[in-house]
């Protein structure tokens, strides 16, 4: 049995137009789990009752090493719900969204329902129909520089979504930054029970889970995914910091642009608009047919944040880095069905 990535290929007409707000919402809720997570943990829940789906960050699939705070796991429940949201419209709704509905339970991060009649815009249409086809690409670039229209597009994008984005621009701080990301790759991997948790999500491109990395997504040949369960073992024994961190450096170089979504607080409140932001900026990038990739090892070390703040001119909390660049396109990660999702 292969991984699943066949749920990619869900068919906007076989939306139930005449079935009830129950069956709509949860064949929208398709849309919603391409969202991209943290060593594609997928760490979202959805409950759909009385014609309304609430959205439930998903502790069990945290990082406690990687993100201790649950910060990226907010922020991928936050792209999951841009997703949904984008789709809700599509399929010709308003979509009436309460985040954080009940203060007593901080994990209930939003309550969605399909609101009014609503028609769709062409940018929407862009939007939706980018979904499908954004996929993390961590191959190497080609040597295209970004439009600066582009990014400034970009940018206005975050902003509508309440975050910034800010482009590293000079020589001297894309310089800076990469150092940044290097030592974070040092500091992480030194760190055994870091390591043993990026194993934990390590997976062959056979096997029946529907979640993590598989072996591709490490630059492997998926005809050597025999060797998985080696390469696990090899990166929970050893530290492999320093030709991690070679790697980052060189795939910097053949990347024309680094950005940073940064939020003006840092609360879960912000965490979530940061993750709608991010994946308004990732499917429009994907519209033109541009990759992105994450390179968030300075984000998740406490010092290396302080540090990129104020390298940023202290304007705002740093939640993601991604690189960006033009290239070729690459295989998509597996994703957990609706079913595996939806609690009762």
């Amino acid at each position: 049995m292969f991984m699943r990535t066949d749920i990619w290929n869900v068919q906007e007409t076989d939306f139930p137009a005449t079935g009830t707000p129950e069956e709509k919402l949860k064949f929208i809720l398709n849309y919603a789990i391409l969202a991209p997570s943290s060593h594609n943990t997928q760490p979202w829940c959805f409950k759909i009752d009385s014609g309304a789906i609430y959205l439930l960050a998903d502790r069990t699939r945290g990082l406690p090493v990687a993100d201790p705070d649950g910060r990226e796991l907010i922020i991928s429940c936050g792209a999951a719900l841009f997703n949904l949201r984008i789709a809700l419209h599509h399929f010709g709704y308003t979509g009436k969204i309460k985040t954080f509905p009940d203060p007593t339970n901080p994990d209930l991060l939003a309550c969605i329902e399909l609101g009014h009649s609503s028609g769709e815009t062409t940018d929407g249409k862009l939007l939706f129909q980018a979904i499908k086809k954004r996929h993390t690409n961590r191959h190497d670039y080609q040597d295209w520089n970004v439009p600066e229209t582009l990014l400034k597009t970009l940018q206005k994008d975050a902003i509508s979504e309440g975050a910034n984005l800010q482009i590293v621009k000079g020589d001297i701080l894309r310089a800076t930054v990469t150092e940044l990301i290097a030592q974070g790759d040092h500091l992480q991997m030194a760190d055994p029970n870091f390591r043993n948790e990026l194993a934990t999500w390590v997976r062959p491109s056979t096997s029946k889970s529907h979640d993590g990395l598989p072996i591709y997504t490490h630059g492997i040949d998926e005809h050597f995914e025999f060797a998985t369960p080696l390469f696990a073992f090899v990166l929970r024994t050893l530290d492999m910091g320093y030709s991690i961190a070679e790697r980052s450096r060189k795939l910097l170089e053949c990347s024309p642009a680094i950005v940073i979504l940064t939020t003006e607080s840092d609360k879960p409140a912000d965490w979530l608009a940061a993750g709608q932001a991010l994946e308004r900026v990732l499917l429009r990038a994907q519209v033109v047919k541009l990759f992105a990739s994450f390179l968030n090892q300075p984000v998740q070390v406490p010092e290396l944040r302080s540090q990129l703040s104020k390298l940023l001119g202290d304007k705002g909390y740093p939640q993601i880095m991604l690189r960006l660049g033009f290239g070729l396109e690459t295989k998509p990660t597996p994703r957990r069905t609706v079913d595996e999702v939806v609690s009762n």
